[in-house]
This record gives C-alpha cells, sequence and structure tokens, in this order.
C-alpha cells in the first residue's frame, strides 16, 4: 500500500509537470506568434488578448515547475481555463469569428480543464493530508560506525534537539518520546524503527494514536574526499493542527526546518567535540555557554 501511495503521488507529480510543459508552450506560441493562434482558434484579430492570455499561461506554467507542491498553481489553471472559456463563448456572438474553429477550441479548452481539475484535485487529496516534509543534510569527520553508534542511541536526542525533552527506550524497536510545542506546551508520541541497517540506514514511523505522526530516515554515507560521513536526514510530519499548526509553530519560532538544520549541526559539533555548547535564557549580553558530555550516553 505505501508502494502505491508513493507511485500515485509521483504520477500525480509527473502530471503536474506535464501541464507546466504545456502552459510554458501554449504560452510561447500566444507570446510569439498571437495572429497565427487568433486565426486558428477562429477569433479573428484579438492579438491583444491572446498575448495577455499566453503571459498567464507562461506564468502558471512556471509555477507549477519551480514548486515542490505545486496545488495552487494547477489551480490557477483551472482558473484561467474558466476565463478562456467564457472569452471563447462571448466570441460566438461575433459576426467575424469561424464558428467552427471556435467550436473545435472550445472542445479542446473543455478537456484541458477537465484534466486541471483532475489534476488539481488528486495534488489537493495529498497535501490536504496536513504532511510536511523535511530534508537536510550535513558531513560530520567521524566514520560511518560512529555517527550511526550515536544517532542509533535514541535517548541521546536531547543533548542537541533543542525541541526533544527527552526519549525513554521501551524495547529493541520502541521508543516514547516527549519534544515541546508551542505556548509551553508539551506533546508525546511512540515510536517503532522499521528498517534498520548497520552504518547505513535507520528508519522510523510514530505509532497510531501519537500527537505527531511522524516518519523519516537517516542515511550514512562516505562522503567525499574522505571528509568522514555524509548524513542525510529524511522528516515527514503532522503536526497536531495539520499545516495550520505548522504556521502557528512558526509564528511560536519553531520553523521544522529551521529546527532540523540547527539540530544537525548541533549533532556534528556534539559527535566531533564530544560536547555541545548552549546559550540559555539570556537576550543581551555574554551568553552564558554550558556544556554537556555525551559519553554516558553510548552504549558499550
Amino acid at each position: 500500500m505505501a508502494n502505491n501511495g508513493k507511485h500515485s503521488e509521483a504520477a500525480d507529480e509527473g502530471l503536474a509537470r506535464g501541464l507546466g510543459w504545456f502552459s510554458i508552450g501554449l504560452g510561447l506560441a500566444a507570446v510569439l506568434a498571437p495572429r497565427s493562434l487568433a486565426r486558428s482558434i477562429g477569433v479573428g484579430k484579438h492579438t491583444g488578448l491572446v498575448r495577455f492570455v499566453g503571459l498567464r499561461e507562461i506564468v502558471s506554467g512556471i509555477g507549477i515547475l519551480t514548486r515542490r507542491q505545486p496545488t495552487g498553481w494547477v489551480w490557477s489553471r483551472v482558473a484561467g481555463d474558466a476565463m478562456d472559456l467564457t472569452l471563447l463563448g462571448a466570441a460566438f456572438g461575433s459576426r467575424r469569428s469561424d464558428k467552427a474553429k471556435l467550436g473545435a477550441a472550445t472542445a479542446a479548452v473543455a478537456g484541458v480543464t477537465a484534466l486541471d481539475v483532475y489534476c488539481g484535485e488528486r495534488l489537493s487529496r495529498s497535501t490536504h493530508t496536513g504532511a510536511i516534509k523535511v530534508e537536510k543534510s550535513i558531513i560530520v569527520n567521524r566514520s560511518a560506525e560512529e555517527v550511526y553508534r550515536f544517532w542509533k542511541n535514541f535517548e541521546s536526542f536531547p543533548l542537541f534537539m533543542n525541541h526533544v525533552e527527552s526519549v525513554r527506550q521501551i524495547d529493541e524497536k520502541r521508543s516514547h518520546w516527549v519534544a515541546k510545542a508551542p505556548a509551553g506546551k508539551s506533546v508525546e508520541w511512540d515510536a517503532e524503527l522499521i528498517n534498520d541497517k548497520p552504518n547505513e540506514l535507520i528508519a522510523w514511523r510514530s505509532l497510531e494514536g501519537s500527537e505527531i505522526e511522524n516518519a523519516g530516515t537517516i542515511r550514512f554515507e562516505r562522503a567525499p574526499g574522505g571528509r568522514g560521513t555524509l548524513v542525510r536526514v529524511k522528516i515527514d510530519y503532522r503536526p497536531p493542527a495539520g499545516r495550520l499548526g505548522a504556521l502557528i509553530a512558526k509564528l511560536f519560532g519553531e520553523d521544522p526546518e529551521k529546527q532540523i538544520h540547527v539540530d544537525l549541526h548541533r549533532f556534528k559539533q556534539l559527535v566531533e567535540t564530544g560536547e555541545v555548547a548552549r546559550t540559555e535564557g539570556q537576550s543581551a549580553g555574554r551568553p552564558r555557554s554550558t556544556s554537556r558530555k555525551y559519553d554516558d550516553f553510548i552504549r558499550t
């Protein structure tokens, strides 16, 4: 089922990219050869209007192709399609219009509109789940064995993850997490390992009923030039209130992408030096620095 979901999501994104390139191609034709396009659809000499439609198509196409989740841009195409159908309908009342060409153009636009609506609904269905995806990487100047060993010890995460208050190992696969939430609140969940390849890969997911649904993978790869280990982190999670919750979190200074970026740099410092400096409770003046050793957290 998971593979089917990923395949469906990839197919939806592929369809959106196809519509993006179609928009750009149609837009360029309208901007560069407005008279020819106007004659081909039977609207005579309305070259200014055709150019406007072309520019709109180009903007929509660029928006679709440059966004990771182009749902809004696909729906903008639907709005543009509705405008085009209205204009074509009005053109039927003109004596100078070619009714046969107009009919064919209207049918073509109606077909494209149906495709745009289908794509928009598919993308909306996937994005309305509230899932937030974060991908980050960093090079740690230590061997993959050492980096993996540290990461596998989840109880050490509060040392470098500011938003994690505590982790308790339940058994070999399951652990209980407590994390900070906006406005001084906290959230809890249980997680389980779903894949574990020593020195290569760790994958996890939250268990059913967790306050925050999350899943992720971390890969350990040899860095170019023998500079240590390249750590790649991918995390998908759904905050308690979906995307609204993520927006509220950002307002409280809890941007998930920024959190992971900071946490990875703290992780690098901790693994490379054995400690991490923290600044606590001072908004001005020289910060107070504290260090926490991680030796006691590494299992032998």
